[in-house]
């Protein structure tokens, strides 16, 4: 119950950052500074953690030994992930965008080509070969796409194809763009990293892309105000800290367990709900109509049955392999 009740939590504070995003488009601030600005506050507080845990040394070992590419992966995986988010905050609700960011789960299945595996022979030697699609487990998926046409087809009808467009665009480039940055960055270290420190070296390494990005704001938006700064703040303690640092422990705690591993991934699902209620709260937002309600419901149910198969599944080949 405990690993359910952690995830729980991860996915609430993982909402604030929808909510937050969009009361501070509603309050004036640029979508621009709302990105940056998280991930300047990141750097310090992911500094501190590390260097806690007496292993940042590790870090900039990496960092030098490979700057391309660290620079370039966590562009994407950082930079266009979350510049993407928070441009599509700005044209539509962060209900919306919570629902419609869900796709980050077809999407992740999708690159599986783009990676390779090791393949243990019958003669003991190893062969890597191409990661396969998994098509059976993207069956469960198309309840979630289904669910996202729903509320993205709802919102274009009752405000415009163009805000619809500049909502759904920028998320769907997102959703690829933060499996890719960082499963590449995975690849390029290779176990030697916790996630801590390779988070710390993502973001360090994103900052190039974030100090253009503000350059950009400050001649088209002007220096943030300071609402939007707090708020920011916020953000990157409770979303970019806080919720991943529940996450991780939640899945920890059950690591050896598949079935409950995918429980506890499914309870991200609630990120839908908890930022719809936050909005409704907070921001006097309208309730969506019962045809997005019923699109929300889609892609909650696809979410859960596609955590819960897909760790089933990996339950049953690790048995499989161990027999």
């Amino acid at each position: 119950m405990r690993p359910i009740i952690l995830g729980i939590f991860a996915a609430l504070f993982f909402a604030v950052t929808f909510v937050l995003n969009q009361s501070m488009e509603i309050g004036g601030g640029n979508w621009i500074w709302s990105a940056s600005l998280r991930y300047f506050f990141m750097v310090p507080l992911l500094l501190v953690i590390v260097v806690c845990r007496k292993n940042v040394s590790a870090v900039w070992q990496e960092l030098k030994k490979n700057p391309v590419s660290w620079v370039l992966w966590s562009t994407i995986g950082f930079g266009v992930f979350y510049g993407g988010i928070c441009l599509a905050g700005a044209y539509g609700p962060g209900w919306l965008v919570a629902g419609t960011w869900q796709i980050t789960i077809i999407s992740g299945t999708l690159l599986a080509p783009l990676f390779y595996e090791e393949i243990m022979r019958r003669d003991g030697s190893i062969q890597i070969v191409r990661r396969k699609i998994p098509y059976k487990s993207l069956s469960f998926s198309i309840l979630i796409v289904l669910g996202v046409i729903i509320m993205q087809l709802e919102f274009a009808v009752s405000i415009s194809l163009k805000d619809a467009l500049f909502c759904f665009i920028p998320i769907l480039i997102s959703a690829f763009a933060y499996p890719l940055g960082n499963r590449k960055m995975m690849v390029i270290c290779n176990g030697r990293l916790d996630v801590f420190q390779r988070v710390l070296g993502m973001t360090i390494a994103s900052i190039p892309f974030w100090v253009v990005l503000s350059i950009i704001g400050t001649f088209t938006a002007g220096i943030p105000g300071r609402q939007q700064v707090i708020q920011s703040a916020i953000v990157a303690v409770f979303s970019g800290i806080i919720a991943t640092i529940l996450f991780f422990a939640a899945t920890d705690l059950v690591k050896d367990n598949m079935v409950k591993l995918g429980a506890v991934e499914a309870t991200q699902s609630l990120e839908i709900l908890f930022a719809l209620i936050g909005e409704v709260l907070f921001l006097s937002a309208h309730l969506p109509s019962p045809v997005s309600f019923l699109g929300i419901s889609l892609v909650m149910v696809g979410m859960i049955l596609h955590s819960v198969y897909s760790s089933k599944k990996i339950h049953i080949n690790s048995s499989v392999e161990a027999s």
